[in-house]
């Protein structure tokens, strides 16, 4: 069948297991769920989630508190990811019908000193820091140095990513914005070619009460080529972007959007618009999995907000009609209890969910994340790029 609406909320950095070419990422052994169910034991509670399908994902051992149904209600598989890096990023962009093939630019021994010099001379502050770190440490361990001298916070990390921290009362918001622009421009080419060059804002007086801020925005390189949801759009088909889908994109193929401050906004504002005579395509990012978890290495927290998450996921389901598709998947995975702070290559899962199906079907594993895409351009009957295919006739 065709549906009006289809919903697909991408669960940040959550991934389901390694992938096949783990070892090329030195992420042997990573695996998202299964390690925060272990650090549950037993205890981690996804009735929602394990009702459609999730402990359904083949998988070496079980997920620890999520067990397998004998019939779920959804369709449920797993993804494997061909795109060059583990960024959000490359996770999206191959969803939407385009891997990222050639590699972007890493900096694990920090930035040249010809593009420091630039940001330096643009904007009139010195640079400090200036080699991979932990955000959160980052504020911390020279916060205070830039509360004294104004000074640019700039680090990266196992990503394609250049982030600027500036706390708003030294660094107001809209310069810290406009460096950013600025430092987006000058690295889409090589010998740059720099994912995503990121601001994050914080505020606090000493590195006891140092608080990033929900005023974080991602500048990505804009898509070179079209993606599915410039094929959707094209067509006619409305697009809607829920948190920061929108950044990932570069706004290109997204009617509008929202900007979302949490995990639960996020949910919030997709519940809202599923309750709203909105048609198409509903695409929602829920970060905090990522963002505040997972490269800080907290199981609890990583473990905590998949279960707030599962709760308004009954609300959501509640809300479905049944001219409506929810999938669910991620990005990348994160593992919170895995060495270093970087995302982690892994499966990630895969979850099909509509009050008109029977449910209950295996969608086996699905390479490249693109299939996604196809499914959906299949739905709406626009034709793609023939780099994934739908799996849409598996859904009956």
């Amino acid at each position: 069948m065709a549906f009006d609406r289809i919903i697909t909320i991408v669960l940040d950095s959550i991934g389901i297991g390694e992938a096949p070419d783990a070892a090329k990422y030195h992420d042997t052994g990573a695996d998202t769920l299964g390690h925060i169910g272990d650090y549950f034991a037993g205890k981690l509670s996804l009735p929602n989630l394990q009702a459609i399908g999730l402990g359904n994902i083949d998988r070496p051992t079980p997920i620890a508190g999520v067990k397998p149904l004998g019939s779920p209600s959804g369709y449920f598989g797993k993804m494997a990811e061909i795109s060059a890096g583990k960024d959000s990023m490359d996770g999206h962009w191959e969803m939407m019908g385009l891997p990222v093939t050639e590699p972007l630019g890493y900096f694990p021994n920090g930035f040249p000193e010809d593009l420091i010099k630039q940001i330096e001379e643009f904007s009139g502050r010195h640079v400090i820091l200036n080699k991979p770190y932990s955000g959160t440490e980052a504020i911390k361990d020279y916060g205070e140095e830039q509360l004294k001298t104004g000074d640019l916070i700039v680090y990266t990390s196992g990503d394609s990513v250049l982030q600027i921290a500036a706390q708003t009362d030294v660094i107001p918001l809209e310069e810290l914005y406009r460096i950013c622009r600025y430092v987006r421009s000058i690295t889409i080419d090589a010998p740059y070619r720099i994912g995503r060059v990121i601001a994050r804002p914080y505020v606090g007086t000493d590195p006891t009460t140092f608080t990033r801020t929900s005023d974080r925005h991602d500048y990505t390189l804009k898509p070179d080529k079209p993606t599915d949801l410039d094929r959707l759009q094209g067509a006619g088909v409305p697009t809607y972007g829920i948190g920061k889908i929108n950044d990932i994109f570069s706004g290109q193929g997204l009617d509008d959007g929202v900007h979302t401050v949490s995990n639960v906004d996020g949910m919030n504002q997709t519940i809202a618009a599923v309750k709203s005579d909105r048609k198409g395509f509903i695409f929602t990012n829920l970060v905090d999995f990522d963002a505040m978890y997972g490269h800080r290495r907290n199981a609890q927290g990583d473990g905590d907000a998949l279960m707030t998450f599962d709760h308004q996921l009954g609300d959501l389901l509640t809300v479905l009609r049944r001219e409506d598709l929810l999938m669910i998947t991620a990005d990348h995975g994160n593992d919170p209890t895995f060495r270093g702070t970087d995302h982690t290559r892994e499966f990630v899962p895969l979850l099909a969910y509509s009050k008109a199906l029977a449910g209950n079907g295996d969608l086996g594993i699905r390479s490249p994340f693109s299939d996604l895409g196809a499914t959906i351009l299949d739905n709406f009957g626009v034709t793609g790029n023939q780099v994934g295919q739908s799996f849409l006739s598996l859904l009956r």
